[in-house]
């Protein structure tokens, strides 16, 4: 992708309306902590001790609204803590250069490296930047910074405060994650109908499994409906497969598939009742029609063999969903542990647990080659340049340019430029607004206290429809506080504006200085979600050779794994479309094609899951030396495409004879699927081995599609475009070709 589609892209991203649920109730509370910290002041102290005081409550408040699974109040008594603790930081430094720079490039570091721990950590530590920046200008003595900071984390106790006596939707993410995990389950099953190849995305499985994990605490007031049903998703996810597939299950035509239709069909019923009845609370109503299709008639069903066992597994896999519903959860609740060492539940560290957990994620961060640490590179120097910048410019709050510069700023390209266009398009939308205002009704701190309170709170209300949007409430909210503290509204439309305009400029030159693309590691992704992949194979094909509880504790362990590696390719491979760099290592139809393979490769793997048998079964010995083969193979096939070298498949094939040859074979299905896989690795190899001739060939109409594409200015023609070319491929070229 060129410069110039980039560029459009990232302004069509950064003022894009994003289509979520709005939650007023939740911006209405946390609005109020607002009103309740600013009117207290107005009325105990002074108006600038209000606007002061305000900043706390907002950023603790804003800070319940990330994405994050922990309970809102103890959220919000953390951002109110680090805001606290920076602002009283920095004015111990404040006064001289000589200390406080040093003090703000380390402090931004850190910031940065947060990121580690996750976007939520990484979010919140740049908030802190910005309280550091903005209060070392307000205390005039020890005394009094050590009391602001104290009304700091008061706000932060104020939004806790008002969480715990006015819960909404207590559990209500937790609710919503499990839901739509039960509902993609039950849109796969009905695009089974249709596609009985169709793919799943695993996503919603693996975000409500995220949210499954809670603290101790957590653990013994979670309800009951949250219990259970996640694994049933889970195991119903390779049976719908099974059965709809017309190698392994369902014949293609006829009754039989006409059957598997009638299943597939009355399970996704069955799933969204369930979906339905965790969402909202309401009974899990089954229309007669699809309850009447889940009776499995052994005398006159029309399937057989492996689609039978299919048919049958899915019938008692939703019972018991209809189980659980009907007894309100009962029936899957987990009881509480005694201790993290036995519990039954997936454990999240507490707050204090999480801080040596952070500090390995950290310490695995910490290299050159690291997209978290070349951001926190970048955020160190932005926020230092920006503060020295913007001290010698004749303007006051000089703090608003780095301000700016660090909450755009991400660790990926896209991002930061989407965001400081929507901050820049927001913040002068917000203060032209707000200046029309303060110009209007003249200076009054009562009025613009309750102006700065109505603009937070439609800040929370827009805070997840897009970041232009929030952020232009969130730039008049500035302004009543400047106004309600004394600041002529002169002083706060050119100043904000140009600052904002210095500090978002800074953010996107530093990118382009010192990036972190993520177009060259598209190889290493994927040969991580390869080498993942066949784990994943191995260890289910391992249960077949021996059923036991160890082996299937494996095969668990393998598909998170693999999950957590598809999820990996699937987030670089998204960023590199977006990215102004021609790739390294492959190209955009080599990607796409690569990406499908696997897929199929993870779908054949699915399908062998779907009919491990239990530990009293009989076992398959040809099984163990195919799963070692294809450990084996895809482990060396992930370095050979790190190292660009075309890969091979000689003891998977060698494995596969040697099950085709074995005398009264016990499980021809498994056998099927096992080839299923081998044509996978076959389309994979395919996708990026290919002789020099075809990839100059391949490369130069890849060329030709991605002209067009920009000449016509249409990025929905081709989406795969957004990888380009490659450039100086002529050695690569050689690598991938030479065996």
């Amino acid at each position: 992708m060129t410069w110039l589609r980039a560029l459009g892209e990232v302004v069509r991203s950064g003022l894009r309306i994003e289509e979520t649920r709005l939650e007023p109730l939740l911006a209405l509370r946390t609005a109020a902590g607002v009103a309740i910290v600013i009117g207290a002041a107005l009325w105990l102290v002074s108006p600038a001790y209000a606007a002061s005081a305000a900043l706390g409550a907002y950023s603790a408040g804003g800070a319940t609204f990330q994405r994050t699974w922990r309970p809102r109040k103890v959220i919000a008594l953390g951002a109110g803590a680090g805001l606290a603790l920076s602002t009283f930081v920095g004015y111990l430094a404040a006064g001289r250069l000589v200390t406080f720079l040093p003090l703000l490039a380390v402090w931004t570091f850190a910031a940065g490296m947060a990121w580690a721990a996750g976007s939520t950590a990484g979010i919140l530590a740049a908030t802190t930047v910005g309280s550091m920046l903005v209060t070392i200008t307000l205390p005039t003595s020890l005394g009094r910074a050590a009391e602001h900071a104290g009304v700091i984390a008061l706000g932060g106790v104020t939004q806790a405060v008002l969480i715990l006596l006015f819960p909404i939707r207590r559990w209500g993410a937790h609710r919503d994650a499990l839901a739509d995990a039960l509902a993609a389950v039950a849109d796969y099953a009905r695009r089974l109908r249709h596609d009985p190849t169709a793919p799943f995305d695993p996503e919603p499985v693996m975000t409500a499994r995220d949210a499954a994990a809670v603290t101790p605490s957590q653990a013994r007031t979670r309800p009951r409906a949250l219990h259970g049903p996640r694994g049933i998703a889970e195991r119903i996810r390779p049976v719908v497969a099974a059965l709809a597939d017309p190698d392994v299950g369902a014949p293609a035509e006829g009754p039989g598939r006409d059957r598997a239709r009638e299943l597939l069909g009355a399970a996704a019923d069955v799933l969204d009742a369930v979906a339905r009845w965790i969402r909202r609370g309401t009974p899990a109503e089954v229309r007669p029609e699809s309850m009447e299709a889940l009776r499995v008639d052994e005398e006159h069903e029309v399937l057989e063999g492996p689609a039978r066992q299919a048919a049958v597994r899915l019938v008692e896999l939703l019972g018991e969903a209809l189980e659980i519903a009907g007894s309100g959860g009962a029936h899957g609740r987990t009881p509480t542990p005694a201790g993290p060492a036995g519990a039954p539940f997936l454990v999240r560290p507490t707050l204090f647990r999480l801080v040596p957990v952070v500090l390995r994620a950290v310490r695995r961060e910490f290299r050159r080659d690291s997209p978290v640490f070349r951001h926190a590179v970048r955020l160190a120097a932005v926020a230092t340049l920006g503060y020295l910048i913007a001290a010698r410019l004749p303007l006051g709050h000089g703090y608003w340019a780095p301000i700016a510069s660090v909450m755009v700023m991400r660790p990926d390209f896209h991002r930061t430029y989407a965001r400081a266009v929507a901050r820049l398009t927001g913040t002068l939308a917000g203060v032209a607004l707000a200046t029309g205002m303060v110009r209007a009704l003249g200076p009054d701190a009562h009025v613009f206290g309750a102006l700065a309170v109505v603009s937070a709170g439609l800040s929370y209300t827009l805070i997840r429809t897009g970041y232009a949007y929030s952020q232009c409430f969130t730039a008049a909210y500035v302004v009543f506080l400047l106004g309600m503290g004394g600041q002529t509204w002169e002083q706060t439309v050119t100043e904000r504006a140009v600052l904002t305009l210095l500090g978002g400029a800074l953010a996107m030159l530093a990118y382009v200085a010192f990036p972190a693309w993520e177009t060259p590691r598209l190889p290493g992704r994927l040969a991580d979600w390869l080498a993942a992949n066949g784990r994943y194979a191995a260890a289910v094909l391992r249960n077949y050779a021996e059923p036991t509880r160890e082996h299937h504790a494996d095969m668990r362990r393998a598909l998170l794994a693999s999950r957590k590696a598809r999820a990996a390719w699937q987030e670089a491979y998204d960023r590199a479309r977006q990215e102004p760099v021609r790739p390294r290592g492959l190209t955009s139809r080599e990607a796409q094609e690569a990406q499908e393979a696997l897929k199929g490769f993870g779908r054949a793997a699915m399908l062998m899951e779907s009919h491990v048998p239990r530990a009293d079964s009989r076992a398959v010995p040809e099984a163990q030396r195919f799963a070692d083969a294809l450990e084996a193979d895809t482990a060396q096939a992930a370095d050979d495409v790190r190292e660009h070298r075309n890969p091979e498949w000689g003891r998977v094939e060698e494995a596969l004879r040697a099950w085709e040859g074995a005398a009264g074979d016990p499980s021809p299905v498994v056998r099927r699927e096992a080839e299923l896989q081998k044509q996978a690795l076959e389309d994979l190899a395919t996708a990026v081995s290919r002789t020099s001739l075809e990839r100059d060939v391949g490369s130069a109409r890849e060329e030709q599609r991605i002209r067009a594409a920009e000449a016509a200015q249409d990025e929905d023609q081709d989406p795969r475009t957004g990888l380009g070319d490659e450039a100086g491929g002529g050695e690569r070229r050689a690598s991938w070709s030479g065996k």
